[in-house]
Order: C-alpha cells, then sequence, then structure tokens
C-alpha cells in the first residue's frame, strides 16, 4: 500500500474497535480496485464521538462507517440523515462533504437483506411476517429494513417488553410486540436474532424451531462463530440459515462506493475474513 498526498481517507470508528473487520475488508477491496485510498480504525473514547466527529467537518477525511456504541451519536450530530438512516434510529455511516456538511446514512439494512438474497435464494421479505429477537439497536435496523421491503408485519421477542414497545411505537402499526417466539413462528417467513446472545460460542437463545414452517429462513447476526447454535438448532430443524458474515460484507458493500466512488471489485471478500478467523 501507497500513501500519497492524494489518498483517500475513510475508517471505522468504535470502542472497543480492535475486533473489526472492515478495514481488512476495505483495504482488499482498494488494492484490488487499484484506488489511491486507505481505510483505518479510530477508537475515540467513549464520551468523545461527537467532538471526533465534528473535528472532521470539511472532508479531509472522507467518510467514517459507525459502530457500537456510537450509532445514536452520529445520527443526532448529522446535518442531513438518509430516510433508512431516520427509520433505523441510528447511522453506520458518515460522509464529510468539502462544504462542511456531515451526511448520515444506514447500510445495515442493505446487508441484512443482501445476506437473504445471497444465502437464500428466492426469499421474499414481503412474502410473511417476519420474527426479530431483541429491542435494540440491530433490532430496530433489521426492523426498519423489512419494513421498508414491504413486510406485512414485524414481530418483536425481547425479555424487556418496554424496550420493545418503544421499538414498536417508533415503527409504526406494522411492529407488533410479542410476549415469546412460541405464537410467533408459525406463520413466519424468517426469525432473526439480533440479540448478542450466542457471541463466542455461547448459548444463543432458545426458539422451538419445530414450530416454524418449512420455508422459515432463520439469521444470526453473530458471526463469531459462523455457524452458532441458534443457526445449528434451525438447521437440524431443516429450515435454511443465513449468517451475520454475509451481512456484514453486504453492509460494507455501500460504504466503500460512498467513500471511494466506485464499486467493490470481485475479489472472494467471505474467503479472505473466514482465513483471518481461523475458519477456512
Amino acid at each position: 500500500m501507497s500513501i500519497t498526498a492524494a489518498t483517500v481517507v475513510a475508517g471505522v470508528a468504535g470502542q472497543p474497535v480492535k475486533h473489526s473487520l472492515s478495514p481488512l475488508l476495505h483495504n482488499a477491496w482498494l488494492a484490488a480496485a487499484g484506488i489511491d485510498g486507505v481505510y483505518v480504525a479510530f477508537g475515540p473514547p467513549a464520551a468523545g464521538f461527537s467532538a471526533f466527529a465534528r473535528g472532521l467537518r470539511g472532508g479531509t477525511i472522507r467518510g467514517l462507517n459507525v459502530t457500537v456504541p456510537f450509532k445514536e451519536d452520529a445520527l443526532a450530530l448529522a446535518d442531513q440523515v438518509s430516510d433508512r438512516a431516520a427509520a433505523a434510529g441510528a447511522a453506520n455511516l458518515l460522509l464529510f462533504e468539502a462544504d462542511g456538511a456531515i451526511l448520515a446514512d444506514n447500510t445495515d439494512g442493505v446487508g441484512l437483506l443482501s445476506a437473504f438474497a445471497a444465502q437464500a435464494p428466492g426469499f421474499d421479505p414481503a412474502a410473511a411476517p417476519v420474527v426479530i429477537l431483541g429491542a435494540g439497536g440491530a433490532a430496530r435496523g433489521a426492523a426498519a429494513a423489512f419494513l421498508m421491503a414491504g413486510a406485512p408485519e414485524i414481530r418483536l421477542v425481547n425479555r424487556t417488553v418496554e424496550r420493545a414497545e418503544a421499538v414498536a411505537q417508533a415503527l409504526g402499526p406494522r411492529v407488533r410486540v410479542m410476549p415469546d417466539t412460541r405464537g410467533a413462528l408459525p406463520d413466519a417467513g424468517a426469525v432473526i436474532n439480533a440479540t448478542t446472545l450466542g457471541l463466542n460460542g455461547g448459548a444463543g437463545p432458545e426458539v422451538d424451531f419445530a414450530a416454524a414452517g418449512a420455508g422459515c429462513v432463520v439469521m444470526d447476526m453473530v458471526y463469531k462463530p459462523l455457524e452458532t447454535a441458534f443457526l445449528q438448532h434451525a438447521a437440524a430443524a431443516g429450515l435454511r440459515t443465513v449468517d451475520g458474515l454475509e451481512m456484514l460484507i453486504g453492509q460494507a458493500r455501500p460504504s466503500f462506493e460512498a467513500f471511494y466512488g466506485a464499486p467493490t471489485p470481485a475479489i472472494d471478500a467471505r474467503s479472505l475474513v473466514l482465513k483471518t478467523l481461523g475458519q477456512a
């Protein structure tokens, strides 16, 4: 990698951020495309993100991907907000314009739907209700993405009912809070784990997938490990599964285009990440 006076700089901001795979993906795409650009990681202090991001106004750095815990802060400081970021209540993409404006977007929903398209061919997000486990930012973003894709109903299941009700109130009448998965599964087209349960090999959410219809697709946003216990149980019940790694790659592609003005080159990004994770 050669850094020049014209190198376009972008990056990812989070706390912690050392675990992020985004620099690996973006720099591999930059190298393959022959673009004079670089993508780096930033770890501003937990209370210092807004000051950090405002200091980037003017476009010296083209933009940031934003991860936990700064996505809501990123939305709040933007001058212009996309419809999908507003619906998600969070931004994972900031662009710094030359005139000083900060633009906010959210590509998580794009990544979510592209993961379904890649690993569950023929899946129609508008065909049936979608069950989402969780009520945090990831769950709200997933719900917003499916609503924009035409899902007839979103069914939220969360341990703290009040949090789920707050999401439902923000997103509108097609979002329904359910006390558990038992009554939510029979006619559902998809079930998504939007919690951190199952991360690093822990026990995932307990779901009786035998209650789901044969055409239901199950996704886990967790990608460490790639095949979580949640997905294993779904596969054992004969259901198609979608993993979180495909979503990670899918949300990164539109960010790359926004930063560098070119589509991602045709390299096997999934194999690159799996090799890095030691799962190749």
